[in-house]
């Protein structure tokens, strides 16, 4: 079901703003923008219309704010009633500001979008979608973007994209690295077709935010291309993470790298990779992590090639 935005405007932005945006929401975003001049017919009650159905029924509600709307009656009839419906039933209330007009202050304290010119509105109109939808959304009507189809585990501090660009990480680091030290390319992962799967913008956005809580760490150079992102690896802290929300046998799987260890006597990660079948990043960074928990020591050589050159007796009593 196509989630619905009541677009509050004044008459004089109708054409050259509010149309065109709001048919963006509905064939580029799969969201139902209600307009007057789409839903009103001759005969209709104008205070039913608006009230009862356009408002009432509303998701979001979208207020286009310019120096035409900020003093009309019926504008402000109606931003009061999207303030009840926020209080009473949580919708998201949305202030688009498309000129230098005072903004009226009970909006002031609302995060606002500024579109800077309103023919070229695509970059607000992403983030007024991200703000309706919970994600960034680029499909057509009625087909969210394929990475939105993924199964989440939230983990605390991160909203709904950043849980899906960590996982995706996560995803792509179990089926194709070697270990934690490896680059990850933003490209082998978010790029698809020569396209974006998520929206740049938010993509760097998260990939921030999830180095700032220690999930992975950035690799920066001098460049525009990728915001300055070369590459980013995964941190011990996130592989934790990660295997936590989303590799359910990852406990199995540790208990058959110290078996490997401690019972049959495999003293490198080629032997130990051989002999259990699980994938070398998996190896390489359980061991990593039995490294830092002083349970073994390593000695890492050119190639992803380690050595166990001591093991601990704490680790042979986790067999016990």
């Amino acid at each position: 079901m196509h989630p619905k935005a009541f677009v509050c405007h004044a008459s004089e932005d109708k054409t050259p703003f509010v149309i065109p945006f709001a048919t963006a929401l509905r064939s580029q975003k799969g969201i139902d923008a209600w307009v007057d001049k789409w839903e009103m017919l001759p005969g209709d009650s104008l205070v039913d219309k608006i009230f009862e159905e356009g408002l009432k029924e509303a998701k979001a509600i979208i207020i286009v704010l310019s120096n035409n709307s900020v003093n009309k009656p019926w504008v402000r009839e109606e931003i009061n009633a999207a303030f009840v419906n926020r209080i009473e039933k949580g919708t998201k209330l949305i202030p688009i500001v498309i000129d230098n007009c005072q903004v009226p202050e009970c909006l002031k304290s609302t995060l606002w979008e500024l579109v800077q010119d309103i023919n070229n509105f695509q970059s607000s109109l992403d983030r007024v979608a991200n703000k309706i939808l919970g994600y960034t959304d680029k499909p057509s009507l009625a087909t969210p973007a394929q990475y939105t189809a993924d199964i989440i585990n939230n983990i605390g501090g991160l909203n709904k994209l950043d849980n899906i660009v960590f996982k995706k990480i996560g995803n792509y680091a179990l089926k194709n690295s070697e270990g934690l030290g490896e680059p990850l390319f933003i490209e082998k992962i978010f790029v698809e077709n020569d396209q974006f799967i998520i929206p740049k913008s938010d993509l760097l956005d998260s990939l921030k935010i999830l180095e700032e809580e220690f999930y992975i760490n950035l690799s920066l150079v001098l460049s525009n291309e990728f915001g300055g992102i070369n590459h980013m690896q995964l941190t011990t802290y996130g592989f934790q993470a990660y295997v936590e929300h989303y590799l359910q046998d990852y406990n199995s799987f540790v208990e058959k790298v110290i078996i490997s260890i401690v019972n049959e006597g495999k003293m490198d990660n080629h032997e130990i990779i051989k002999s259990t079948q699980i994938s070398p990043f998996l190896v390489n960074s359980i061991l990593d992590i039995l490294e830092s928990n002083s349970l073994i020591k390593l000695s890492k050589l050119m190639g992803y090639f380690s050595r166990i050159y001591q093991v601990s007796p704490s680790l042979k009593r986790m067999l016990n």
